[in-house]
Order: C-alpha cells, then structure tokens, then sequence
C-alpha cells in the first residue's frame, strides 16, 4: 500500500498526523476507505461534508431527489445556486470543492431491492441517512447480507438517535429492535412533523464520527448501544440494545433470505400510505368538479403551509384538529380533501367516512401533483 502523500495532504491532514490513534497509517486507511451514503438530505449533508474533509477517499451518494427551497433549513450541502439541480450533483460538486482527494460516486436513484445489494457492495462502510422507513429496513438487510456495517440515524422535531448495527460484529440489526414498521401515518416525516435545523447536523456528524472510528478500527463503535438526543433539554441518554433471537433477519430462524424479501416482510409494502380503496380524485378530476362546483375543499396541512399555497375556496382544518372540528363540515355536501403529498388528506378521509360522511374523496398526490398538473403554485389565502 503507498503510503506517500502529497505536500498539499500533508498539510490538510497535519491534525490527523499528530494524533496518535490516526497518524500516517490511519490516514492512509482513510483514504483507501470507502463510505455509501444513503441520502444527501439533512443528514447525509454534515456526514459527507464531513467524511470528505477526513479524506475518505472514496464516497457514493444514492439520493434520487432534486434540491428543493425547504431543503435549504437544514441540509447545509446545498445553497441557493442549487435549487432545481440532482442533490446527488449538488453535494458531489459541494464535496470536490472541499477535498479534490477524494473520489465522489453518486447514484441519482431510488436506492431500492433491485440495487441496493450492486450499490453497496464495494463500499466498507453503510450510513443511513434516510427519512423513510422503506429505505431504513432495506439499508439495514443490504448491510446485513454483506456483512457490513450499517450507521444508523434518525430525527424527528427536536430530538435525534443514532446507533450502529453489525450483526456480523455481535450486535442487533435495526429488525431486532423494530421487527415490523410503524402503521403509515403514525409517525409523522420531517414535513409533517418538523424539525429543528441544527438537529440532523449534530446527528450525521455523531454518524460521520462512526464511519471514521470504523474504518480507522479505533474506540467503542456504539455496536450495541444506541444514543438518544434531546436538544430542548441538551440531554444524551445511551441505551444497551440486545440481539433479538426471534428477529426475522439475523435471528436462530430468519424468515427474510435474500433482499426480494425485504419489501413483502413485515409489513414493509404496507410503509408507502394506503390509499387502496379509500375514494380518491385525480387533479384532473378535482378541476373539473371545481369549475362545477360539485365539491367542498377541505386543506388538513399545517398553517404554515396554507401561508405558502393554497387552493382556491377551501377551507383550513389541520388533521390534528380534525376530529374535535368535524362540525364545521356540511355532511350535505361532496367533500374533497388535500395535503401536500396525499398522506394526511387519505387518513382525513377515513377519519370522516367513519363520522359518516356520505361523500368524501381526497387528491390522490395532494399539493404536488396540483402543481404539477396546473403548472401553477396557488397563492396563500
């Protein structure tokens, strides 16, 4: 292994050298080291950054998304000049920009069964950095199968946890802790919930933390043990996590062999949200019954974001409220419900079919199929 560096690597990794725990041979691990990244979002933004920075010298991005303004509150790899572009070019650019050491490979896709066992094999380590559960369960198979680690990270509002699963090391996987995922709506995502901006910076750098220590093969990797964090009261709890005999992965009689499992176990085609069955309309559909007035609009977002669009003549009830509000709503009328992706309007919907509305559908994609089906973003009420 050439262990030569360059006078400029010198001089950008002089404080690595001086560590004992790193020095000339830790470095050199680093940059013969590889490291996937699951999504470029506000976690996968402090964890590139900073893995490039360490010299990792070789870093893959899988994020199939596009950088959007709202993006812009937290994940800190993208700017201004971004908006529109792949994050995955994005954060390469972002990347080459702080370390032209390093090699940046990126897979502007969705990281799913079909690829992720061809995306992560050449990679020594895995972080997750996703925010749905679909991806989480697949990160936490594929690591499995290749018996690599997987770095796992998780925010919601104003408190984050991060751990790392190895089965392969002597610790659990992510099913041991969580065999099958939440019912869809039960947790809300970040634009439903919301987060603190500082927070996925704190997380994925405690993830970057993680992949450095591995592979530099220093410290107590948190294999086993799980950090929880809550920045209202600045408090970390750490939690010992055991193996799950049972787990349908890595347990005595794994029910999950291969990643085509991965998607129809435990749930998982369950974790997109259901809308099979409930009545629904097209934005097509929806356009028309509103130019003959055949429909009451029902918004259940938040107020922030009926400040930033709106239809046209609906009416704002929040979901949260929903139930103690339901009426406000005539019964007599056709009623048709939006959010912004067609989650919250579908569990609305239920919601008012059980109250014994006769006639309720919801726009199937919400908000964002609107948009893209009028060309237009509606102006706040």
């Amino acid at each position: 292994m050439d262990s030569a560096f360059s006078a400029p690597e010198l001089h950008r990794y002089a404080r690595h050298f001086t560590l004992p725990e790193v020095g000339l041979e830790g470095q050199e691990r680093l940059r013969h080291g590889s490291v996937l990244c699951i999504g470029a979002g506000g976690l996968g933004s402090p964890l590139a950054l900073y893995l490039a920075a360490a010299g990792v010298g070789r870093i893959g991005i899988a994020d199939p998304d596009i950088v959007e303004v709202s993006n812009l509150q937290r994940q800190i790899i993208h700017g201004e000049s971004d908006l529109g572009r792949l994050k995955t070019d994005s954060a390469s650019d972002r990347l080459r920009e702080i370390n032209p050491h390093v090699a940046v490979d990126t897979y502007a896709r969705r990281f799913d069964a079909a690829n992720a066992r061809d995306i992560a094999a050449d990679y020594d380590v895995l972080v997750d950095g996703t925010d749905n559960f679909a991806t989480r369960y697949l990160s936490n198979d594929v690591a499995f199968f290749l018996h690599k680690p997987n770095v796992y990270g998780s925010i919601f509002r104003f408190e984050g946890q991060v751990s790392v699963f190895a089965p392969h090391a002597g610790g659990p996987c992510y099913r041991c802790l969580f065999p099958e995922p939440p019912a869809p709506g039960l947790v809300p995502n970040c634009a439903e919930g919301g987060v603190l901006g500082v927070l996925p910076g704190i997380i994925g750098c405690l993830q970057a933390a993680e992949a450095l220590k591995w592979i530099l093969g220093i410290g107590e990797p948190l294999v086993g043990r799980l950090i929880h964090l809550d920045t209202l009261r600045m408090q970390f709890r750490e939690f010992r996590l055991r193996s799950d005999p049972d787990c349908p992965l890595c347990g005595r009689r794994p029910a999950i062999l291969d990643l085509a499992d991965t998607a129809a176990h435990c749930g998982m085609v369950a974790a997109e949200p259901p809308t099979t069955g409930l009545p629904e309309r097209s934005p097509e559909e929806l356009q028309a019954a509103l130019a003959k007035g055949n429909a009451l609009l029902l918004d259940v977002r938040e107020p922030f974001e009926r400040m930033l669009s709106c239809i046209p003549d609906s009416i704002h009830i929040p979901l949260g409220e929903l139930s103690a509000r339901i009426g406000e709503i005539p019964a007599n009328r056709p009623v048709a419900v939006y959010c912004r992706s067609g989650t919250r309007s579908a569990a609305a919907v239920r919601q008012l079919l059980e109250a014994g509305f006769p006639d309720v559908s919801h726009l199937r994609g919400g908000m964002i199929a609107w948009e893209e089906h009028t060309g237009e973003h509606p102006a706040p009420p």
